[in-house]
């Protein structure tokens, strides 16, 4: 989800923790892909259908490093809108109201922001 469609529709705090959780979801599918790996690696050594386990072993591999790409990319990225939520002017964190996102510009899908406390204007930018 886009920033400002997010901060629009959820607030900032609602869509802050809804991508803390999607990007740790992402971190417990690796997980299971990696108990999925070790399984197959046992049952190869137990003797069982090697080229089943061989297989599985590849798609854990592939989704697990799929999900582990995805679980720091979200992450990193409500990290970084998160650590620019603060007003610079009075320092109140994330009590703002989306004014506009800004179309042109250096940052594609940055917002443009105005705290509710002392009426400051900035920018969040994505990372």
């Amino acid at each position: 989800m886009q920033l400002a469609d997010g901060i629009r529709k959820h607030g900032f705090r609602k869509w802050y923790e809804r991508e803390l959780l999607q990007s740790h979801a992402h971190m417990t599918l690796a997980f299971g892909c990696l108990i999925g790996i070790f399984a197959a690696f046992e049952a190869i050594s137990e003797g069982t259908n090697a080229k089943a386990n061989a297989l599985a072993i590849v798609v854990c591999t592939g989704v697990g490093a799929w999900a582990i790409r995805r679980y720091v990319r979200l992450l990193s990225g409500a990290e970084a809108v998160a650590n620019q939520a603060d007003c610079p002017a009075c320092g109140t964190y994330a009590r703002f109201r989306l004014i506009r996102e800004v179309a042109n510009g250096p940052d594609p899908g940055a917002v443009c922001v105005h705290c509710k406390q002392c009426e400051h204007e900035w920018t969040i930018a994505p990372l």
